[in-house]
């Protein structure tokens, strides 16, 4: 029997995240990392030598090299590239947000469903240990408190704070709620950027859940927290640290309600490797990814609801 040929990755933007990706693909058995593309022809040289494959500086020079890529250059390009590895039979994992638009965001899923492929979005918090410990133990979630602030850093302005960090919390929260929304509030305003820089968020669902969002990237300290409020408890989860708090009610010996701390397992993976494997596996398996274009699809859509309504307040003085 002859053993069967590696899968021929590739990854387009070999920057913060990009690198990383390579990283991950280094790790996987069953992979083999073909060709890496940068616009930056030193960076794209130095990536080719350290994991031993071809460089490029145009992407589409890599389409009859790879199986599977990765995607992680600025939003605003991510439909042009991402349309030429579908269109090629390519499958592809695609770094948040899926793209800049819902209708970019529709052609792209059209192309994939077509040519029956493989298409996942990067939304790597799913992959946390936390978040995953998260899933034991919710049920209905009546009440959400999320703050994921940040240091200003000049990586990710060309998006709004919406979609450069808060769209991580909504993609979350559109999961554990599951129900439709009925409302949306938005407020921001941009700071040290020309982009939205500081938002608050306030979402009601048809279940009755209210989640409170703030995203902020001009914070003195770092911040990544979830709060979930239930019939059943309170949750906490930090996935910064990757620790969850879980609290429960019950009914004591002596007829009255107790809280107790629920004793959780958090396994210890890194969440960019499980992301990443999970993608692999999805190639090799032909199967729907955990978080697949059509999810990625649902939290870029709420990001577009909230900032057409944050232009209800562009008015407002700073």
């Amino acid at each position: 029997m002859t053993k069967e040929k590696p899968i021929r990755v590739g990854v387009v933007g070999i920057g913060h995240l990009g690198g990383y990706h390579l990283q991950k693909y280094a790790k996987i058995d069953g992979c083999k990392i073909t060709a890496l593309s940068d616009t930056e022809p030193e960076r794209a040289k130095k990536a080719a030598e350290l994991y031993g494959c071809e460089a490029f500086t145009d992407h589409r020079d890599m389409l009859d090299k790879v199986d599977a890529v990765s995607i992680a250059v600025p939003t605003g390009y991510h439909h042009a590239v991402a349309r030429d590895f579908l269109a090629a039979g390519i499958d592809v994992l695609i770094e948040k947000p899926l793209c800049a638009t819902v209708e970019e965001a529709d052609d792209l899923l059209a192309l994939a469903k077509k040519n029956n492929l493989v298409f996942q979005v990067g939304f790597v918090e799913r992959f946390n240990p936390a978040v995953m410990a998260l899933e034991k133990v919710i049920t209905r979630p009546v009440f959400i408190e999320v703050h994921r602030l940040h240091p200003f850093f000049e990586r990710g302005t060309d998006v709004d704070v919406i979609l450069d960090l808060m769209i991580h919390d909504l993609d979350l929260i559109l999961k554990f709620v599951d129900s439709p929304l009925t409302c949306v509030e938005a407020v921001g305003v941009p700071v040290l950027s020309d982009k939205i820089d500081i938002s608050n968020v306030r979402l009601t669902f048809a279940s009755g859940c209210i989640a409170n969002v703030t995203a902020s990237r001009i914070s003195v300290k770092t911040m990544q927290k979830l709060r979930f409020f239930g019939p059943e408890g309170y949750h906490a989860v930090d996935t910064r640290k990757r620790e969850i708090l879980s609290l429960s009610k019950v009914m004591g010996a002596d007829g009255k309600q107790q809280i107790i701390q629920n004793n959780i397992d958090i396994s210890d993976h890194d969440p960019l490797e499980e992301e990443v494997r999970s993608f692999i596996g999805c190639v090799e398996k032909r199967s729907t990814p955990v978080v697949s274009g059509e999810e990625g699809r649902k939290s870029l859509a709420l990001a577009e609801e909230i900032l057409k309504k944050m232009k209800t307040h562009e008015d407002i003085p700073l």
